[in-house]
């Protein structure tokens, strides 16, 4: 899986991320470069594809990307991460999600939906957010999940899975990170059950490796299933590395083809590691190279990456099997087909003097609704501007997805 080189001869950069990889499951992937997941905000606020959504998968399958990860589709929709997620359910509009698969999957390149679920996370405005336990902290006052509805998270990714092969999709990638979910189930300090999902790492793990398992009954051997997992919550009483080691470990005795390392949460008052100032190293490196003994499942790491030299030297040295870029890809979208030359080139990434908190993450977010609109050039705002035009763009997209989706106090 790993790129050798001799120690005398510098990997070639672009030979490197042009390697093909194997997963598992027998798929292949057409070079080592993965556009993870964002959340691209860009359904119509029901759940649906839209044309400005096909339009931007597309232009990252033409530009080169192995596979392109789709943020944040809801395998329920009664806990949505926002109003712009995609849903995968019974009430799912295919025509539009397949109009967005067929642009996607062309020349070889994959695209695969992040199956979600936000639990304590889920937007307030249309969602009743649950978590594992109970929580009341400043920002954030949610019940606990029923053990009923906890048994019944298994056949909902399942379902989720089995409809996203039937509508096209090439694989899947389980979201168990950011502190949505499956990451609250995973960290200690939002996971206080005292039942079989509770307690050491092993228990809060539990209900990870059987989603796994439940996937992989649904779409069979060959289709991909990939993870994301924390490397650390980054927050104090959280999830750490030794344990997070350990959920490696335990991943590694299931089918899943693809770990994917990232880290940090989006749970109030936490701090994200792609909103402070970079030293233009990737994040969670030294985990990676720890991750790599623990596991001989194909590993890839997100975070960080701004220069082609650093995505091939941890390929090369064999730290991980692929990179995984987000603002990178949205700065610009044909960034693989670049990285493949051999003159290559790096993108420039902007800096913002005092952002508003947020403004950073909102204004990579409209430049994803500018790339997908092919206007790109023509996209002038700041920070503000962007948060701005994104929080009303999201409130007038609640009410949509209300009607659609009323709320319920317990979904099953």
């Amino acid at each position: 899986m790993t790129e050798q080189t001799s120690e005398c001869e510098p990997p070639i950069p672009h030979n490197v991320l042009g390697r093909s990889l194997e997963l598992p499951c027998g798929a292949v992937l057409r070079n080592r470069i993965i556009k993870t997941a964002m959340s691209d905000s860009l359904g119509n606020g029901e759940g649906d594809a839209t044309e400005a959504q096909a339009r931007l998968y597309e232009r990252w399958a033409q530009g080169g990307t192995a596979v392109s990860i789709i943020g944040e589709v809801q395998v329920v929709p009664y806990f949505p991460e926002k109003p712009g997620n995609l849903v995968l359910s019974a009430q799912t509009n295919r025509k539009a999600m397949q109009t967005l698969v067929s642009r996607a999957v062309i020349d070889g390149a994959h695209l695969w939906p992040q199956l979600g679920h936000a639990g304590a996370l889920a937007h307030a405005p249309i969602s009743t957010p649950a978590g594992p336990s109970a929580l009341d902290v400043p920002g954030l006052k949610v019940r606990g999940l029923t053990q009923e509805e906890v048994d019944g998270l298994p056949g909902l990714y399942a379902r989720g899975a089995s409809l996203a092969k039937d509508l096209g999709f090439t694989g899947v990638q389980i979201h168990a990170g950011h502190g949505f979910l499956l990451s609250q189930f995973l960290s200690p300090l939002f996971n206080r059950r005292d039942d079989r999902h509770g307690g050491s790492v092993e228990a809060r793990s539990q209900i990870v490796l059987q989603i796994i398992n439940e996937v992989r009954r649904a779409v069979g051997p060959s289709f991909p299933i990939g993870i994301k997992i924390n490397s650390t919550d980054k927050l104090e009483g959280g999830l750490t590395p030794a344990d997070a080691l350990e959920v490696i470990r335990l991943l590694s005795q299931t089918s899943v083809d693809l770990i994917e390392i990232s880290g940090g949460t989006y749970f109030p008052g936490a701090k994200a590691s792609s909103d402070t100032p970079s030293d233009g190293s990737p994040y969670f490196l030294d985990f990676a190279r720890r991750a790599r003994s623990a596991t001989e499942v194909p590993l890839m790491l997100t975070g960080g990456f701004e220069r082609r030299e650093q995505a091939a030297d941890v390929i090369a040295d064999g730290a991980v099997d692929v990179v995984g870029l987000a603002r990178a890809m949205a700065l610009n979208p044909d960034l693989a087909n670049v990285w493949l030359t051999e003159d290559g080139g790096d993108p420039k990434f902007p800096v913002f003097e005092a952002p508003p908190r947020g403004g950073v993450t909102a204004w990579y977010s409209m430049q994803l609704t500018a790339l997908a609109e092919d206007a790109e050039d023509d996209f002038t705002s700041d920070p503000q501007a962007a948060m701005d035009t994104y929080e009303e763009r999201d409130a007038e997209r609640c009410a949509r997805w209300l009607e659609k989706f009323p709320l319920r106090p317990i979904a099953k």
